[in-house]
């Protein structure tokens, strides 16, 4: 499984000089299966590259798009995203319930006299709503998927893909509290990362940002990676930079979170998530 970042950025899109080495556009992550097909989680503005390389390739597309939430940064580059104006495309869409409803809502939500010049009836690809990853295991070509929720105003799905015995673990979006709701309690997440390979996980606040940050549904990097060393990742990936972060602050986040692994002994890698890097399990 190969894994690339289009969009590691949160809340809104912060192109610019103070944002070059970790990006400024919002969440868009491609993952290339074993078998080669594509995920792509989220359409933040990141999926607009992402599209231009697929169309690029001159192929006909058949790709999975996930989606975590409906919140502006994780769908609205979907209009831009070239694939779905090329009717030999198909695009099966997949996650947390509202998804086709928030994805349909970037072109018009009847409330206003249209908020683009297109249509989501007009798009020309074939574009599916598969609805099964609410109800259980969803697998592509070998690849499982499993989802948990999220604690975040409105909701959400994190998610655990398992590939040839390496799991990678994609949970963003997330607030992680002793306080939780049902379901979503810091013992709840430990599980469902349990072993995994790699962790990429909202740590969009330092510790001390966090007391005026509640409910806003974000976690900071000390708590990030309390679940990575409680849950025996091996690789922890900081994810959703603040979009006030310029590039020397989101480097010295990830000092500070290597220094917590140090002194733990943990051995566990920590990294912050990079517009255009690319990883493989």
């Amino acid at each position: 499984m190969k894994v690339k970042f289009w969009g590691t950025r949160g809340s809104i899109a912060v192109p610019g000089k103070n944002t070059t080495l970790y990006g400024g556009n919002t969440t868009c992550v491609e993952l290339t299966l074993g078998c080669g097909r594509t995920v792509i989680i989220d359409a933040g503005t990141g999926i607009r590259a992402l599209g231009e390389k697929l169309t690029a390739t001159g192929k006909e597309l058949d790709v999975h798009l996930l989606i975590t939430h409906i919140h502006w940064d994780h769908i609205l580059g979907f209009p831009f995203f070239s694939p779905i104006y090329q009717k030999a495309n198909r695009l099966s869409i997949d996650g947390y319930p509202t998804c086709m409803k928030g994805l349909r809502y970037t072109f018009d939500n009847k409330m206003g006299d249209g908020f683009f010049p297109i249509t989501f009836d007009a798009l020309k690809a074939q574009v599916t709503f598969l609805n099964r990853i609410n109800k259980g295991i969803l697998e592509i070509d070998g690849t499982t998927i499993d989802s948990i929720p999220l604690h975040h105003p409105q909701g959400g799905f994190g998610y655990r893909f398992h590939e040839g015995g390496k799991v990678l673990v994609f949970i963003t979006d997330n607030e992680l509290r002793k306080d939780s709701w049902e379901g979503r309690s810091p013992d709840d997440y430990v599980r469902f990362c349990q072993g995994a390979d790699i962790l990429i996980h909202d740590s969009q606040y330092t510790p001390q940002e966090i007391p005026e940050r509640r409910d806003w549904g974000h976690s900071d990097y000390e708590s990030a990676f309390n679940l990575a060393y409680r849950a025996g990742v091996n690789r922890l990936i900081l994810f959703h930079h603040d979009p006030s972060r310029t590039d020397p602050e989101v480097t010295a986040i990830k000092v500070l979170c290597e220094d917590l692994a140090n002194k733990k002994n943990s051995g566990i890698r920590i990294e912050a998530a990079r517009e255009n890097s690319e990883l493989e399990l």
